[in-house]
């Protein structure tokens, strides 16, 4: 079977593009003139060069030398099986990009929560340093875009768990900011699901793994690939300093600098003390705890916080944490994907703070009945958006935050998690004087 190690190994071949979304259509863009190429997705209505799986797509990347698979395409799914049972190489463009890019250049991160923040935060501190950086994958442009230059510089790499699956290679440091539970529905199950995360740690190459100082990651050592390197929380308050809210972003500094030390060799106090002083340039992502709007209810504080981009259990969980000493109405749910909702009901029905959840969707009506055996606490159901943020501050009365963080995806009500975000803040905003 033909297995490409680079895109150099693709011309003159006939390769498929499975699935057009960011990541197909950057892959289209490099490979065109250069390989005959057949584009498919699920999708139809993409243009008359995209060929739909189900009507004639499927058959036509049956008679192609390879495919490159986009991440949102399960890994294990019967067609993409059905493709390699044929000889079919499937690979992903990320994977021959990295297979064929300096390594010593890149820097991977990936994680439950937390791997997008920790991203902006190495280029974010790379830059401090007068060092060139360029933020990359899930959080920016595929690496791969032809419109991108990276032949200099540090390359900071968003991975997400489908694309870890696919990579053969690992770059120089591999950072891991957490594991909990997430897409099941895409990997078939937690014990899966962690296993495709962490095979980044795992793949080819010498390389270094940084991992937080916890008990979640000292109980899963031998999965661990790498040189490896348990990095302690900061304890400097860089975090609050850089405007990010919750005790797993400390974590999340101290990672980004230890990321920082084994690319470029520069000592993390050093680092840390460059980033204090370009702190105020700092933009935390949004809808990552992103205060919306304040009021002030019978002479207290009201605060509306994004959390938008909490779209699996651990972070929401992290977000409670953050506003342990608030009353607090939680907004959470959307479309159900399967995942174990015990750890949020307990983080819930643990709470000292009054506290009201108010659930969405099918992944809101399980959340819910978790909880219900484990505390009295209330809920309340809504339809939409508009309901939720109304039932929210009326639980409110004598101020606290209300906390959207979803711990599901969107895609029941909204195309993506900005739609989703987009509209609380509206709703927020319409109601806020």
């Amino acid at each position: 079977m033909f297995r490409p190690t680079g895109f150099a190994d693709l011309a003159g071949k006939r390769v498929g593009v499975f699935g057009y979304g960011v990541e197909g259509r950057a892959t289209v863009r490099r490979l065109r003139g250069v390989s005959e190429l057949v584009v498919v997705d699920d999708a139809s209505g993409l243009g008359p060069e995209v060929l739909v799986t189900k009507e004639g797509g499927l058959d036509a990347l049956l008679r192609c030398d390879v495919v490159l698979k986009s991440p949102g395409i399960p890994r294990r799914r019967a067609d993409v099986l059905d493709l390699e049972l044929h000889g079919v190489a499937v690979t992903s463009a990320l994977n021959l990009w990295l297979q064929e890019t300096d390594r010593a250049r890149v820097v991977a991160l990936t994680g439950t929560k937390g791997k997008s923040t920790t991203t902006a935060l190495v280029t974010f501190f790379l830059h401090c340093m007068g060092e060139d950086a360029l933020r990359l994958g899930n959080i920016g442009q595929p690496p791969y875009d032809p419109a991108l230059d990276t032949s200099k510089g540090w390359l900071v790499l968003e991975v997400s768990s489908f694309q870890c699956v696919d990579l053969e290679v690992a770059p120089s440091v591999v950072v891991v900011t957490s594991l909990g539970a997430d897409h099941l529905d895409w990997h078939g199950s937690l014990e899966k699901y962690r296993d495709d995360k962490l095979s980044l740690t795992r793949a080819d190459g010498a390389h270094r793994t940084l991992v937080p100082d916890n008990a979640t990651f000292h109980q899963i050592q031998d999965q661990l690939g790498g040189e490896l390197r348990y990095v302690e929380s900061d304890t400097t308050h860089l975090a609050a300093a850089l405007g990010l809210i919750g005790a797993h972003n400390s974590a999340n500094v101290a990672l980004a600098l230890a990321a920082v030390e084994s690319l470029t060799g520069i000592a993390v106090d050093d680092a840390r003390e460059a980033a204090k002083k370009e702190s105020f340039r700092f933009e935390p992502l949004r809808s990552r705890l992103t205060l919306v709007a304040k009021e002030t209810v019978n002479g207290a504080t009201l605060r509306y916080v994004d959390d938008g981009l909490a779209t699996s259990v651990l972070p929401t969980v992290a977000a409670l944490e953050a506003f342990v000493d608030d009353p607090l109405a939680l907004i959470a749910g959307g479309f159900d994907r399967g995942v174990d909702y015990d750890e949020l009901a307990d983080a819930l029905a643990a709470r000292h703070q009054p506290t009201t959840l108010i659930t969405m969707g099918d992944a809101g009506q399980r959340l819910g009945a978790a909880l219900a055996p484990r505390s009295a606490l209330t809920q309340h159901r809504a339809e939409d958006m508009l309901e939720a943020v109304q039932l929210a501050r009326a639980s409110l009365a004598h101020g606290g935050v209300v906390l959207l963080s979803p711990a599901a995806p969107s895609f029941d009500h909204y195309r993506n998690w900005e739609e989703r975000s987009d509209d609380f803040t509206s709703v927020v905003r319409s109601l806020v004087p």
